[in-house]
């Protein structure tokens, strides 16, 4: 892989589809469920444009065991994020599907973190990784953003406090250097942003750069929009540089970050299409709806083309000011009665997922 965003839209678009159609004909050999639903439905398998490119509701995870390889041959299993009593989603991964995500996400990060490995603080707990053959999304995000540093050091204790001594001793020994923080956004406001200010901590992250994700709804149920977490954490942290991340766990690996100008990004082996949420029909720029993801990467089980339960609007194509080509995007939020899944949203009343 080569810089994911230096193609523009068109010559993107006509090499996805080729990849993608591929993986719909693998899938339809090696998955008998997924091959009925597409038969019932009389969808094509040669797609001419992404948009015709079937697509399977994101939750149907939840209720099929869909996987497109021989059971031996399942390395890793992620489960995807949900509060005590609902179903989550099992995603199954192969050693070449699990090494595809691991590269494609190095690739889509290296645009802002470079080809060094930083000092790592995880805005986590290490407990989340206790199983390393199946994860959490949660877990899945911890371990996939690893790869980025060094030195790593977990800022929360199992009890979800601020380790601070052992914050400030890390921050010291680094001091001068660019440090990478990780962390999911909910927790990032809950457990180290409020902690910090209710106790008046001095606490400076200074030279670091924030990469972070999911649980957004209750942020806003405080009323914090991602203008108003970023200017806090500075405020508050001293945190300079903050890029958010949309991503879900069954489409690990196919991740849009944000750019210089806070804009979601689509990289060259994945995209976004926006559909109508009553008649599916694709919506133009501008206009909101559901957010359908592409990615060439999942082989190991039917996850190419999915359509989400989030609501997001494209707001162009091949002009972003930062000088990215592709589409570019925003995520608005769930749609109304959808689960309450979000990496971080899960976590509550002490209950970790």
């Amino acid at each position: 892989m080569t810089f994911p965003y230096h193609l523009l839209q068109a010559e993107k678009e006509s090499e996805l589809v080729v990849k993608l159609n591929e993986l719909t004909r693998w899938h339809t050999e090696n998955c008998y469920e997924y091959k009925s639903m597409l038969e019932k439905s009389n969808a094509l398998l040669e797609a001419s444009c992404l948009e015709e490119v079937p697509f399977l509701p994101v939750q149907l995870f939840k209720l099929m065991n869909l996987k497109s390889v021989s059971q031996e041959n399942v390395v890793k299993v992620l489960t995807s994020s949900g509060t005590t009593g609902q179903q989550v989603s099992k995603i199954y991964l192969d050693k070449e599907t699990s090494i595809a995500q691991t590269k494609a996400l190095v690739e889509v990060m290296k645009p802002i973190l470079g080809n060094k490995r930083l000092p790592m603080i995880l805005l986590d707990t290490k407990s989340v990784l206790k199983d390393r053959k199946s994860f959490s999304a949660r877990g899945a995000g911890i371990l996939g953003f690893s790869n980025f540093g060094r030195k790593h050091f977990y800022a929360l204790n199992d009890d979800m406090t601020l380790d601070v001594e052992g914050l400030q001793a890390y921050l010291k020994e680094y001091e001068g250097q660019r440090i990478l923080l990780f962390g999911f956004t909910f927790m990032i406001w809950q457990y180290v942003y409020k902690e910090i200010r209710d106790k008046g901590l001095n606490i400076n992250f200074n030279n670091s750069v924030l990469i972070h994700g999911g649980g957004w709804k209750k942020l806003k149920d405080d009323a914090v929009d991602a203008l108003t977490f970023n200017h806090l954490l500075s405020e508050q942290l001293s945190i300079q540089e903050v890029h958010n991340y949309y991503g879900m766990v069954e489409q690990v690996g196919s991740i849009f970050v944000e750019c210089s100008k806070g804009h979601l990004h689509a990289p060259s082996y994945a995209d976004v299409i926006i559909r109508n949420p009553i008649t599916f029909d694709v919506l133009p720029v501008g206009q909101q709806g559901l957010i359908q993801v592409v990615s060439e990467l999942p082989k190991s089980y039917p996850g190419h083309s999915l359509l989400t339960e989030d609501l997001g609007t494209i707001l162009g194509i091949d002009d972003c000011p930062c000088g990215w080509k592709g589409k570019y995007f925003s995520v608005v939020g769930r749609i109304p009665k959808a689960e309450l899944r979000g990496c971080s949203d899960t976590f509550q009343g002490g209950v970790r997922l």
